[in-house]
């Protein structure tokens, strides 16, 4: 997906009034993902969900709390994320029926790395980027799936070419690690997303009326620009085959 979805960073209009667009096929696709999450809450107990507070994630959760699934939701609290995430955070907290429990990294191993590499290491290589993304996310999702049988993601097939196969139900991390992963949203669009958050008047981070359409840490996340894919915010000094933090990457 390019950004020709979006517009110049100066237009006022808000991301859900740019983008919703529900497909021909939606209500099909709604329907799929609640069966999905039903399904999840079901049958794969002691499930999650794992919400970055970006667009795809706050409908999620909005899912699972109108369904009132008992299925928690936890969010890696990094150190360096946004103040607007930050702001999302506690407002969901306050207004979700689901839990919301919040994983930060180790402070000691945060003081360490900083010492060490800097507070803009990521900038220097990839190998210090992800030693980073190690230490602020990969290590506190260890935790957070922890005794977990399967978790829940946002990650849509749209999303960029290494996602184009994401399945509804990923198996593939069963073998080695016996977890599940259920992407609900593999087949929605950046329209239906913003469809569902306009339509169901869902909180999502300001920042995406500032088109930023994927949203991380504040040193590795920018807006895009017209013509940009719709990752190109995230690690956008790095090659493309690199733009994964370790979250979503099988192996």
């Amino acid at each position: 997906m390019t950004a020709s979805h979006f517009s110049p960073r100066n237009a006022p209009a808000k991301a859900r009034d740019l983008h919703a667009q529900a497909s021909p096929d939606f209500a099909a696709k709604l329907a799929e993902t609640q069966a999905l999450l039903r399904r999840a809450a079901a049958e794969f107990t002691p499930v999650t969900q794992a919400s970055s507070l970006g667009a795809e994630d706050v409908v999620i959760t909005h899912l699972i709390n109108s369904l009132q699934l008992d299925i928690p939701v936890f969010v890696l609290e990094t150190g360096a994320l946004h103040t607007e995430t930050l702001a999302l955070l506690e407002r969901t907290q306050a207004h979700s029926r689901a839990p919301i429990v919040v994983y930060r990294p180790v402070q000691a191993s945060v003081i360490q790395f900083v010492r060490e590499q800097g507070q803009d290491a990521m900038y220097q290589s990839i190998a210090l980027r992800k030693a980073c993304c190690g230490v602020r996310k990969m290590e506190p999702l260890s935790r957070a799936l922890q005794d977990q049988k399967a978790w829940i993601t946002g990650l849509r097939q749209e999303q960029s070419a290494a996602r184009a196969e994401v399945p509804l139900l990923d198996e593939s991390e069963v073998v080695t690690k016996t977890l599940y992963k259920f992407n609900p949203l593999a087949r929605w669009t950046w329209g239906d997303v913003w469809h569902y958050i306009a339509t169901n008047h869902v909180d999502y981070n300001p920042l995406h009326d500032q088109f930023f359409p994927s949203i991380g840490c504040a040193p590795c996340t920018r807006a895009i620009s017209l013509g940009e894919e719709f990752r190109a915010g995230r690690w956008w000094w790095e090659d493309e085959a690199a733009k994964e933090c370790g979250l979503h990457v099988k192996g």
